[in-house]
């Protein structure tokens, strides 16, 4: 496996994790707007999981490159990392937006 391919796969872990994780935060949201709250959290928990997988992924990437070892900045690595800010983002607002549809309904 070439260093590129082996970079285009951590891209694809990223994209893939952390849009599944995204995803989970956005059904996550509908769920409490629905006041289904403990699918909710339940959903929010499985975002967090993709999360993770796909910011370790990422970290391998920001430890290879502190090993002086080459990481080739593509637009596919620059999308992955952009889809790995979304998700981090939609995380946060999907708990935010939780919180407010139990206060909202005295949960």
């Amino acid at each position: 496996m070439d260093e590129m391919h082996g970079l285009e796969l951590i891209s694809f872990k990223i994209i893939n994790h952390v849009g599944a994780a995204r995803d989970k935060f956005i059904e996550a949201i509908a769920a409490a707007k629905k006041n289904d709250f403990p699918l909710a959290e339940k959903l929010l928990k499985e975002g967090e999981a993709q999360f993770i997988i796909g910011h370790r992924a990422h970290t391998e990437l920001i430890q290879q490159d502190v090993r002086s070892e080459s990481v080739v900045m593509s637009l596919l690595l620059t999308h992955a990392q952009d889809q790995l800010m979304s998700a981090e983002a939609f995380k946060i607002i999907a708990s935010e937006l939780i919180d407010v549809y139990k206060r909202i309904n005295n949960v």
